[in-house]
């Protein structure tokens, strides 16, 4: 491979200019798309108020029911999804599964019995299991992977202020069955001819799927493809990408690839390579480099995701973070209504600790980019949400309660950031990291639909993620060393035996003795 000329300030300036473009391009759709799925998360929830239970004719366990089966369809679809995103492309795919959703949210709207009811939402889960695990993947094949979870923590705050959108599009509806209802009962209520709760559906059904044009619209399939970008650009954003990956992307085992590697900080901070020196990109790689738009599918890949202990590790304690999170859903309105605030300013008076938590977010994804931690901010944030449900535990003051719950949200939300971007950073090799991705959200939602209302039982949970990241820390710093001793020489006659025997095409990935793992 040539060695190019170095020119770092060129270099930087191009790699702002490309990474502002790219953030201007994909991020406000990824966001709009989130901001869509946390609303239709409780769209269900809106529409029992008024008056949905009564015209689908339920009864007993039937509405828990329907709650559920959404999560056995959103469950299996994961994998599979991220499997197919390759092949149909993320630009494509995403918006696709987004647009599904909405119509059948529209659809919901015609729902007239339990049976209907219950077949809507196991095409629901079919259409929204997919998004978050591609967001993940899509992401990681546009940005590098240390500067993976700003954007990550960008789009997942997003969907943060949630509440204030959900508050007026639930209201709207309500206005006019109000305006239009001859006696004002608002459950009782019409609007031209349909009850309040199916034009909740309808309403953000139709935004869902506009969100998804739109979405469709601006995203780009893969830096190649990005029409946004001068050809100078993409050609500078191509090669930057891959060099980064060389060593993962190594596929002949036996040799080690002549680019640095991206785990180095001291040594990536070196690496500027001008964009007159890689005009074309792929005429900077050798033969012996696979990189993943150019994997082909493999069983093996899948497999060596499911037997990944950081999979488990993770997918485990980000559990643990989402009971806190439906918890925390369920007991702050609890805590301002205890305050003597009802309706509309009961509604507002739970946006405030969402903001902080928001601004948390982002600022902590931003030192994670920069100090290359993931782990280890979770540590440090887990216990601002633990002291909160302490406090929550050992007081019977609402006024106090509700300090408390500033103190879970900037405890939880920025965690969740941090381990969405552990396995992208860890995994290497297309799909592989489709597989784990996608693996590590199935197990976290494995027990969603059981909203955990004890405080202690919550905490308990929270201390166990805490736990959990710990010893992922632990393990990545012993795997690290390893490799850094040389013990791990063996995996490159291992995998060159594999290639050999033809058994794998897939590139070497995170099993090269080269490669470190992020903590």
């Amino acid at each position: 491979m040539a060695t190019p000329s170095v020119h770092d300030g060129d270099d930087v300036q191009l790699t702002r200019r490309i990474l502002w473009k790219l953030d201007c391009r994909i991020l406000p759709p990824l966001a709009l798309l989130w901001l869509a799925n946390f609303i239709d998360r409780s769209n269900i929830g809106n529409a029992r108020i008024v008056g949905l239970e009564r015209d689908a004719h339920l009864h007993g366990d039937q509405f828990n029911t329907v709650l559920a089966v959404f999560y056995v369809s959103y469950l299996l679809v994961e994998i599979p999804s991220n499997i197919i995103l390759k092949r149909m492309r993320p630009n494509r795919w995403i918006p696709l599964l987004v647009g599904l959703w909405g119509t059948v949210t529209t659809l919901t709207s015609l729902v007239h019995n339990f049976q209907g009811l219950l077949a809507i939402r196991i095409f629901l889960g079919l259409c929204e299991g997919g998004l978050l695990p591609g967001i993940i993947l899509y992401l990681s094949t546009i940005y590098k992977r240390h500067e993976l979870q700003l954007r990550v923590g960008v789009f997942y705050a997003s969907g943060l202020p949630r509440r204030v959108f959900d508050y007026y599009l639930f209201s709207f509806p309500l206005w006019c069955i109000w305006r239009s209802s001859r006696n004002g009962n608002i459950q009782n209520g019409r609007y031209r001819g349909l009850a309040g709760w199916r034009w909740i559906y309808i309403l953000e059904g139709i935004a869902t799927v506009l969100c998804s044009l739109i979405a469709a619209y601006f995203l780009p399939a893969d830096l190649s493809t990005a029409s946004f970008l001068t050809e100078e650009e993409r050609n500078f954003a191509v090669w930057r990408f891959r060099a980064g990956d060389m060593i993962a992307s190594s596929n002949a085992g036996s040799e080690r690839p002549l680019a640095l590697s991206p785990i180095d900080s001291k040594e990536e901070k070196n690496v500027h390579v001008t964009h007159t020196a890689v005009m074309n990109p792929l005429e900077s790689f050798d033969s012996n480099t696979l990189h993943q738009d150019e994997e082909e599918f493999e069983w093996r890949e899948v497999i060596r995701g499911f037997l990944d202990i950081q999979t488990w590790l993770t997918g485990m304690a980000y559990f643990g973070l989402i009971v806190s999170l439906y918890s925390y859903s369920l007991f702050l309105p609890t805590i301002v209504t205890g305050l003597g605030y009802s309706g509309s300013a009961a509604q507002l008076h739970t946006v405030p600790p969402y903001v902080p938590a928001t601004v948390l977010t982002v600022v902590v994804a931003i030192l994670s980019d920069r100090l290359k931690w993931r782990g280890p901010f979770i540590l440090i944030c887990l216990p601002l949400a633990i002291i909160g449900y302490i406090m929550a535990i050992t007081t019977n003051s609402n006024t106090v309660r509700y300090v408390a719950v500033f103190l879970m949200a900037a405890g939880v939300y920025p965690s969740a950031p941090c381990i969405l971007s552990i396995l992208p950073n860890n995994s290497s090799g297309h799909f592989k990291k489709a597989t784990t991705t996608a693996l590590q959200l199935a197990v976290a939602n494995n027990q969603a639909p059981k909203y955990i209302r004890g405080h202690t039982i919550v905490l308990s949970f929270l201390v166990l993620t805490w736990v959990l990241i710990a010893v992922n820390i632990s393990y990545c710093l012993w795997e690290n060393k390893a490799r850094r001793e040389g013990r791990r020489q063996s995996n490159l006659e291992h995998y060159k035996e594999l290639r050999v025997t033809g058994k794998t095409r897939a590139p070497i990935g995170d099993r090269h003795p080269d490669f470190r793992f992020t903590l």
